[in-house]
């Protein structure tokens, strides 16, 4: 069970999937004792630096230019008022600054801006990531150059499901870009999201081809639909939230090392569900005003929450370029005694 594995078949994460609950979650838990602080959760920020007009046809997105979603477009924004959210960011707890742009790929006459955005941020002491679409091999090395830590691209779902959602860039696409992330030296970021009329399966696909990646991401999002009015998805059956527990808990098992992030979704999670999801290895969590364009609950409920939970806030090293973490042997010791 604690080998870091990248072969799991489709009939295996089916069987994780399908274990009673219990049995999952104690799985899972153990799993993440041994490899994380239990009670310690990372806290990332996420700053749309560009809005709308996508030339994409995600269905989920409100920032595609393909649905009249009422939102407002916006060009990129301009580096010093990055800096000062990103500042903002970090005087309320956050130790990781993303920054996203509604791009299918950067423009090259917007990367000097980017690239400074990056560098200004790191100077601050905080982690960076950045999700901009695809990437050239010239981009990912500037990037990389620049000092950004995180690439975030998700997969969004299962290769089976995925011409349901998206027909304007491929499934390949999506991994040769986390290919060239990978070999520029970054760190990956990828997941996907649930509740968008996928079966079982199509979630069981989603987290194999992430668990069978090379290497697994450092960071898992885990989005839950926001259904936003005037997409193709706004009228979606809502997923069972035990569902959205299974993927957290079956992510934790797939790939133990991995960051599992409750990311779009949170604002219509009541704090039972919250919970659970962190019991079943969820160890991070978007928190801000906004999550791109959608709502997040408010910093004084996140904290409230965690001081109910007891759980602890991830620092982040800006000399060592790393987070501060707890042994986490002891906790693996506790659980199984």
């Amino acid at each position: 069970m604690n080998e870091i594995r990248n072969n799991w078949s489709l009939q295996e994460v089916n069987q994780l999937f399908e274990q009673p609950m219990n049995d999952l979650l104690f799985q899972a838990q153990t799993v993440h004792r041994k490899y994380h602080n239990p009670n310690e959760v990372q806290v990332s920020t996420l700053l749309s630096i560009k809005t709308g007009a996508c030339p994409e046809d995600c269905k989920y997105c409100p920032q595609s230019a393909h649905y009249n979603t009422g939102l407002e477009k916006q060009k990129l924004m301009e580096v010093e008022k990055v800096i000062v959210e990103a500042r903002r960011a970090k005087e309320a707890g956050a130790t990781r600054f993303c920054m996203g742009a509604a791009w299918r790929s950067p423009p090259v006459a917007d990367m000097p801006y980017v690239l400074d955005m990056v560098r200004q941020v790191k100077e601050m002491g905080m982690e960076t990531c950045m999700t901009l679409g695809m990437l050239s091999d010239e981009q990912t090395e500037e990037l990389a150059d620049a000092g950004l830590d995180y690439y975030n691209h998700n997969l969004d779902t299962s290769p089976e499901f995925y011409e349901s959602i998206i027909t304007t860039r491929t499934y390949q696409d999506r991994l040769d870009t986390l290919s060239r992330v990978r070999d520029a030296g970054m760190k990956v970021c990828s997941g996907g999201i649930v509740g968008m009329g996928e079966g079982a399966q199509d979630r069981s696909g989603l987290l194999m081809q992430l668990a069978n990646l090379p290497v697994h991401p450092e960071s898992v999002p885990i989005n839950n639909l926001i259904k936003v009015e005037g997409t193709p998805l706004d009228q979606v059956e809502d997923l069972d939230p035990f569902d959205f527990v299974r993927t957290i808990a079956v992510a934790r098992i797939l790939m133990p090392h991995s960051q599992v992030r409750i990311s779009a979704g949170r604002d219509d999670m009541n704090d039972q569900l919250q919970a659970m999801c962190f019991f079943a290895g969820a160890n991070s969590i978007f928190c801000g005003e906004k999550l791109l364009t959608c709502p997040l609950p408010s910093q004084s409920d996140d904290m409230r929450l965690f001081e109910r939970l007891g759980i602890e806030c991830e620092e982040y090293d800006a000399a060592a370029d790393k987070p501060r973490r707890r042994e986490t042997a002891l906790f693996y010791d506790a659980a199984v005694g």
